[in-house]
């Protein structure tokens, strides 16, 4: 039976944290080593993550140094970015030459919602997918997912061909109304789907809870830490086949895949200390951004939209006020070449059609200018 454990390669570690596709190499080698050593074989990739040299990454620490037969690939067909028919070959093709897998053991339509389902039925993209599993280049097809129950059902009944559904599944998003996490996966247990969580971590907010929440969780059990409480009860749903980690560094590597490594779900006494840090992590949260970069891709003004957010989430944790290095860390990120400032959004609304979340970005900004630009 596989480990439930996937590595996610859209937060790898970085040489320069302000560069993308500064993807660090070696470390990233190390991590795949590990990984591969404690018996997982799942690695998450995308044509977009790390400005799309991702699979690069994955084609320069995984496939070209490790047996084929020794781990599985998920990638995924960007339907946000396609226009014509034509794209869906000549990105999937460029999907096979960038990570030089041969072929994908899982690949999904990424990211349907219902800004984007006419497109991919438009340009035939559930015909496509399953035609390059005929083929031999695809092994399971699926689809990533972040909208409402209902078009996930409507979904699931129209495509029953589909094998697996991956969704953001979170102990503090499982009752969220602008995620709806319980209810997605309720869906695909009525259709029968196989899930597959991301986001178990949500982006690190729940790597980097208030006091009182660890408190209650060291407690518990002195020795685990904060994350492995979200990924475990992620891993405990019992129609979760997969639970994916953006893994940054080693250190996280080792934590994860050491509590990962044998498995066992929550208990009861667990699963209650887990409903209580959420109703305490709810109180005291501001911008629940998850750091995806979903949002960044388009914006015509280059808004570092996630980095703001995470200032102001620091800004507002410390009661309200700034502190010389948050003032500097805004200063510097702002006056990078290229970069915009909070101020210098045209309120378009790309970034919102784009976030997962469906947060209300734009007036989030506003508070990011109001507060860190005075």
């Amino acid at each position: 039976m596989e480990k439930k454990l996937g590595f996610g390669c859209m937060r790898l570690p970085l040489t320069d944290p302000k560069d993308q596709t500064s993807i660090d190499i070696p470390q990233f080698e190390k991590m795949v080593d590990l990984f591969l050593e404690r018996g997982f074989r799942y690695f998450d990739t995308a044509y977009m993550y790390h400005d799309h040299e991702s699979e690069r990454a994955v084609r320069k620490a995984l496939v070209e140094r490790h047996p084929r037969d020794s781990f599985t690939i998920t990638t995924k067909l960007p339907v946000g970015m396609l226009k014509t028919e034509e794209d869906l070959e000549r990105i999937f093709h460029e999907q096979l030459e960038k990570t030089g897998a041969g072929f994908f053991d899982y690949y999904w339509l990424h990211n349907l919602n219902r800004e984007d389902i006419d497109m991919a039925n438009q340009l035939g993209c559930w015909e496509f997918i399953q035609k390059k599993k005929e083929e031999g280049l695809i092994r399971h097809i699926g689809f990533s997912y972040h909208d409402m129950p209902d078009l996930l059902d409507e979904i699931l009944t129209q495509h029953p061909e589909t094998e697996y559904v991956q969704l953001q599944i979170n102990y503090l998003d499982w009752e969220a109304d602008n995620v709806k996490a319980r209810e997605n996966y309720e869906v695909c247990v009525k259709h029968g789907k196989p899930v597959i969580v991301m986001e178990p971590v949500k982006g690190g907010t729940l790597a980097q809870v208030p006091a009182e929440v660890e408190e209650i969780f060291k407690e518990i059990h002195p020795n685990l830490s904060v994350p492995s409480w979200a990924v475990r009860y992620a891993a405990s749903l019992p129609n979760v086949f997969m639970v994916l980690s953006g893994m940054s560094d080693l250190a996280q590597l080792e934590d994860n895949s050491s509590y990962m490594e044998d498995f066992k779900p929550l208990d009861e006494v667990e699963k209650q200390a887990v409903f209580k840090a959420a109703d305490l992590i709810l109180k005291a949260a501001s911008i629940k951004c998850t750091a995806c970069r979903y949002c960044v891709e388009g914006c015509p003004k280059k808004i570092p939209i996630p980095e703001y957010f995470q200032l102001y989430n620091e800004y507002q944790k410390a009661g309200g006020g700034w502190t010389a290095p948050q003032r500097e860390a805004y200063r510097e990120l702002s006056e990078t070449e290229g970069v915009g400032k909070a101020s210098d959004c045209i309120r378009c609304g790309k970034c919102e059609k784009a976030c997962p979340q469906h947060l209300k970005i734009r007036e989030y900004l506003l508070k990011v200018k109001e507060k860190l630009e005075e």
